[in-house]
């Protein structure tokens, strides 16, 4: 492949050879966001397309509204890595994936630019319209890969997507600084939990204890819906805000 016409109008193309095909006749009904994690956008457009990294993404959105596509929709960019929802294993054969420029947690994290969210905004609202998204699959790269990446973080806005139209998403429950449970607890307040963790679509096991792998799968869903504090306590804050995510699904808590 020479080249193509770009899924999303006006956007720009740079081919990346980092792509293959869809397995089992797989379409898209996904977005996954991600941070770029690189000191420079320009840096991080290289290396999307360089062979070595053997890495990918449909699209690249920069600082200043630029989009850059650089694997067609209808083909599996490398962008998800190990990763899962609902328990698909393969994200990269049923998503678009997006990266955002951004320096990242270890690099300077800063907000991202509104003109640059905007743009987001536009790029999601095409690809859900084109593969029919639903809200709740327009994911963070931290939702999917769990313990594994932070990314596109707490200073990425998700509520101005759901003021667009894009994506699931409630406001956050008041905190009121009180732990509902603690590292090591058991019981049927724990399994509660990790079932509704599980049943929104993170992949965790559900061991009826309070372990390291519940407390990061609690620390990715904040990062997500309680951005203003990611600390992985199981307060009343997160517990009420997920049951309110699960009761907006279609078909509620079915």
């Amino acid at each position: 492949m020479s080249g193509f016409q770009p899924d999303q109008p006006h956007a720009e193309v740079r081919l990346s050879p980092n792509f293959g095909q869809r397995r089992d006749g797989m379409k898209p009904d996904m977005i996954v966001l991600h941070y770029t994690g690189m000191e420079t956008g320009d840096g991080a457009e290289s290396w999307l397309c360089n062979p070595e990294s053997e890495v990918s993404s449909h699209y690249l959105v920069h600082e200043d509204g630029r989009i850059v596509q650089m694997v067609r929709e209808g083909d599996r960019a490398w962008h998800a890595g190990k990763s899962s929802w609902r328990g698909e294993t393969d994200i990269n054969s049923c998503s678009v994936g997006i990266e955002i420029v951004n320096p990242g947690h270890a690099l300077g994290y800063r907000a991202f630019p509104r003109r640059q969210m905007r743009a987001v905004i536009e790029l999601c609202l095409g690809i859900a319209e084109r593969h029919n998204v639903a809200p709740e699959r327009v994911l963070a790269h931290s939702d999917v890969a769990l313990g594994r990446k932070v990314d596109p973080g707490e200073k990425f806005s998700w509520r101005m997507l759901a003021q667009s139209g894009i994506g699931h998403w409630v406001a956050p429950s008041p905190r009121n600084g009180r732990a509902l449970l603690q590292p090591g607890d058991g019981g049927a307040a724990v399994e509660e939990l990790q079932s509704m963790l599980a049943l929104y679509g993170y992949g965790v096991e559900i061991t009826g204890r309070l372990d390291a792998q519940t407390v990061v799968t609690v620390q990715a869903f904040q990062r997500h819906f309680r951005t203003s504090c990611v600390d992985g306590v199981v307060d009343s804050s997160t517990v009420s805000t997920l049951r309110r995510l699960l009761a907006a699904l279609p078909g509620g808590l079915d």
